[in-house]
Formats: structure tokens, sequence, C-alpha cells
């Protein structure tokens, strides 16, 4: 049963020889890809004021500090920077990591970082108009010469973007699982899509939502890669599993109850079963999620005892 297995780095609550000890395992036992988030402030946390690295340099260091992997953000705010800045910034990791690099976009969802750094919050209604903008623009930029659009939130006027990236086509993933507007943007732009911490059932109906937005846009849906996010929670056994399981509830708190269907909790043999009904419910690529305090036992028995069964 293949499938693509990538490893969700959360660059918050942690040093950066953590990350790079994650990104190493990454890179040396195969993982498809690795990737990042882009926050300001850690989440979930109850009250925001853990360390959290930038996401823009961050990747520009995974890119570094890897060959191998393909480098992935999920998913840039596009509240938080010019949709010319992030094409930028995205063209130039592509070089430094010589063409491995995949754009998420998403229209951004936590409130606390808005306002803490005085940047609009405007209605999810507006947020999705300047992520349908963004991503038009970003396209543009990475394969037009010079880039012209006018909208209700960005106009680029003969806007070049040079060098162009390394690959012939730098994905562009539409990250969320909206199914009004971000499902039919997938359609529409994206070249893969992804969703974080969905049940295999929940992925199973978004996938289906997504078939019908490229039908009605004339889209041929195999075109699209279909990604998933999981937590991982990890034990050798029942009661080690069952530790696990507490953990995750602390950390997620009052979160928990609704995103514990889109985690891997038990045990290895378990969080086997659990991929393959991703897999059955139509996901071509699945993202461990690493949150601090990184569990770096719970990742090799993964390694070790769940991931081969997808090779």
């Amino acid at each position: 049963m293949a499938i693509k297995i990538g490893l969700h780095t959360g660059p918050q609550r942690c040093t950066f020889d953590d990350l790079r000890r994650l990104w190493r395992i990454a890179e040396d036992t195969g993982f498809h890809q690795v990737s990042v988030w882009d926050h300001f402030y850690d989440d979930p946390s109850a009250v925001g004021d853990g360390p959290n690295f930038e996401a823009v340099a961050t990747l520009a260091a995974l890119a570094s500090e890897t060959e191998r992997v393909r480098i992935v953000v999920y998913a840039f705010c596009v509240g938080y920077r010019h949709p010319a800045v992030l094409a930028n910034a995205a063209v130039t990791i592509d070089h430094i990591s010589n063409g491995r690099f995949e754009i998420g976009l998403g229209a951004g969802w936590l409130e606390k970082e808005y306002r803490a750094y005085g940047i609009p919050f405007p209605p999810v209604g507006v947020r999705m108009d300047i992520l349908e903008e963004s991503v038009q623009i970003i396209r543009s930029m990475f394969q037009d010469e010079r880039t012209n659009f006018r909208g209700a939130h960005f106009t680029m006027t003969d806007a070049i973007c040079q060098p162009k990236p390394v690959q012939k086509r730098l994905p562009i993933w539409v990250c969320g699982g909206g199914e009004k507007r971000t499902l039919r943007m997938a359609a529409r732009y994206g070249d893969k899509w992804n969703i974080p911490y969905p049940s295999p059932e929940v992925f199973k109906q978004k996938n289906a939502v997504l078939d019908e937005w490229c039908d009605k846009e004339g889209r041929d849906g195999g075109e699209i890669l279909r990604s998933a996010n999981v937590g991982l929670f990890l034990g050798a056994n029942q009661a080690e599993a069952k530790k696990k399981r507490a953990q995750f509830e602390k950390m997620f708190g009052e979160r928990a109850p609704v995103q514990a269907g889109g985690m891997l909790i038990g045990t290895p043999s378990e969080a086997t079963d659990r991929i393959g009904e991703y897999v059955d419910a139509g996901a071509q690529n699945v993202n461990v999620v690493m949150r601090a305090p990184f569990d770096f036992d719970g990742l090799q028995l993964f390694v070790e005892e769940v991931k081969p069964a997808f090779e």
C-alpha cells in the first residue's frame, strides 16, 4: 500500500537544534517531504507566549540543511505578507533547495496573532477573497515575465519576479477544508491540496467535494494530489499508548475532543491501520505532525514499525 509520508515539524517551543535533528531523521530515513507551519505565536497554548520561529527564515534554513526531501509550508498565511513578497521568498527558497520547494497557501485563522501584531483581521469571506487573489498573483509571478493584476485587495503593474523558480512548475498547495470556497480554489488553481487533522471519514467527505468542484471547473481531479496532516502519539504497547493519549489531551486541552479524529494515537499496528483508512479515503500523502516537546522515541517507533508498511 504505497503512500507518500511526510514529516510536519512545528517550529515552536523548541530549539533550532531540535528542528535540525528532526530534519536529519527525515532526510536519513526516507520521508518524502518535510514541512513547517506559519505562525508567530505557539498554538495550541493557553497564552501563546512560547518561542516560535518565523516560517520564511526557517524554510530557508531547512533548504540549506537538507539535500533530498521536498520542502513544504502548510501554510503561509496570506494575511501576513503581500503575495509578491511571498512569491519572491518562495523562488529564493526554491533556488536554495535546488528545486525542492512547494508553497502552501491559506486564508489565516489565528485571530490573536493578527490582533497582537496590528494586522487587520477581516471577516472570513474577505480573508478568502485575499487568498484567491494571492494564489493567482503568485502563480503569475512564478511563470509570467511580468504580472499585471487588479483586484479588490491587490494591484500589480508590470511586476517582475526574477529569477524564476528552478522547477518548471513550482507546486502550489491550497490548504484547508472549506467546502464553498477553499475546495473550489483547490480545484481551480491548486496543484495539491492539504487539510489538517481530519478523521478518515471527514477526509473522504472533503475529497468527494473537491472532486465535485473539479467537475464544475472542468478540471481533471487526478491532477490534484490529496493530503492530510495527522498528529503522532505513538506507544510501543497499550500501556504506553494510554500515556500518549493523556499527553495529547493535555497538549490540546479543550480542542482535544474535536481534533482526536485526526491523530495517530495508539500502538504501531493501530497507527498502520489508521493510515490505511486515510488511503482508502483517497489520501495520497500523509504528514506526521511533530509538536514540541518532540517525542523522538515515538518517531523512531513510527520509522521502524509503521512507515515500512507504506513503502
